[in-house]
């Protein structure tokens, strides 16, 4: 039998199995029941074949299943689809810094919700509104005050991504998206987890071999549009290799580099301060940078397993080459212990960092060590325990020092965190 005569035998069976059970919405089950032993039969005779496309089969036999699903139930093929998804997290924070001779504590809210839709087997589309502030990248938080006035809520994420079939690993992502670089241990030296970058990126993986993977990351970026000069923006490239050694322990290592265009001697505008970095000296928003930032990123970090619980060792380096050396370099250094996932299990981890005037673009990186920015070293200690599913509850404590006269800075968060 030619294969493509198996193929359309196979569909027609298919069909023919499923149309009677099409009026009674309540026999999906015995649907699926029916077309997995179809699956199975159809394995059965491609044993027998030769030359079968086992690809253009498989995908008959799910779009076959996947419309018939929807004429049952009703709802539209995009809508099952489309992935709803979000989290809520409660945080009692206190500050107790020197530099401003204040203490304060204060309760904050953060809440997102996102969909995802998966266009087809190239194209998915991603959205997600969260809570914070317009005029601040690094933070989705709100605080609780203001005499029970109602809350900001922000367009966060609005993509779409691109992932064609002839080209395995390949993603295409245009809009405003997650960091599509890779940071060592999560750390946010140079990136704030709450930034979403504006414009495209292009991702790649590929596997060099059975224990090495590759990963190759580019972004371009607008910073800021300007009608009557040019834009400030940013370059980033990134590669990276990830391998697995046979006693279970792998390690990861890579190089990035960010490239700013039309920064120095330039606006904030659509930055959140200084916050740190040479300038000036006039009050924002019309202050200017003293420096270009080219920012050159080494990383590593090695996990490996120690008394039955995962770790990992991780750190980075980054230099802005365009500025002065004595203003120019910091680095972290961090350790994760275990993995906060099921409940009753928990994570800890610690690091350390220093970080120099114009190291990074202080209004972008972690906004909660020294209250944000640059020009500051000292520790953060954190402790997270799963409750139960979607449930997760944790401590985060900073030790720092900022600026020439090591001012002290501490800042400690209780957070509750509910995931759906």
């Amino acid at each position: 039998m030619k294969k493509w005569t198996l193929k359309l035998v196979l569909v027609a069976i298919a069909i023919m199995i499923v149309t009677p059970q099409i009026a009674k919405a309540d026999e999906l089950s015995d649907l699926k029941a029916q077309m997995a032993a179809m699956q199975k039969q159809l394995e059965r005779l491609e044993a027998k074949q030769t030359g079968v496309d086992q690809k253009v089969v498989d995908r008959m036999v799910s779009e076959a299943i996947t419309e018939k699903k929807a004429e049952i139930s009703g709802v539209p093929e995009w809508v099952q689809r489309t992935t709803l998804f979000g989290d809520f997290r409660f945080r009692l924070e206190n500050m107790d810094d020197n530099r401003a001779v204040s203490k304060r504590n204060r309760n904050r809210i953060r809440a997102r919700i996102g969909l995802k839709s998966v266009l087809n087997d190239e194209w998915d589309v991603g959205f997600r509104i969260a809570s914070g502030s317009g005029s601040n990248a690094t933070s989705t938080n709100q605080t609780l005050d203001s005499g029970f006035t109602s809350k900001q809520i922000w367009l966060d994420l609005a993509y779409a991504d691109y992932h064609p079939e002839s080209i395995e690993g390949l993603n295409v992502i245009m809009g405003k998206m997650k960091n599509p670089f890779y940071n060592a241990g999560k750390n946010q030296l140079i990136w704030d987890s709450d930034v979403n970058p504006e414009g495209g990126a292009v991702k790649y993986t590929t596997s060099l071999n059975s224990d090495t993977t590759a990963y190759f990351n580019a972004g371009g970026f607008w910073v800021n549009e300007e009608s009557g000069d040019a834009d400030t923006s940013v370059f980033g490239f990134q590669g990276l290799l990830k391998h697995k050694f046979e006693d279970g322990t792998h390690l990861t290592g890579g190089v990035s580099y960010y490239d700013y265009g039309n920064i120095q001697g330039n606006k904030l505008n659509g930055l959140s301060g200084f916050k740190g970095n040479s300038n000036d000296g006039v009050a924002s928003p019309n202050g200017t940078f003293d420096y270009d930032y080219d920012l050159l990123e080494v990383f590593g970090e090695y996990g490996f397993t120690a008394y039955d619980m995962p770790v990992a060792l991780y750190g980075t380096h980054v230099e802005n080459v365009a500025a002065p050396s004595s203003l120019n370099k910091g680095y972290l250094l961090g350790v994760k212990l275990n993995k906060a996932k099921n409940p009753g299990t928990w994570q800890a981890g610690y690091n350390y960092r220093d970080i120099d005037p114009d190291a990074v673009i202080g209004a972008l990186n972690d906004s909660d060590f020294i209250d944000g920015g640059t020009d500051g070293r000292g520790h953060k200690v954190f402790f997270k325990y799963q409750l139960t599913k979607n449930v997760q509850t944790g401590f985060t404590y900073f030790d720092n020092e900022a600026g020439v006269n090591n001012d002290n800075f501490k800042r400690a968060q209780w957070d509750l965190v509910f995931k759906f």
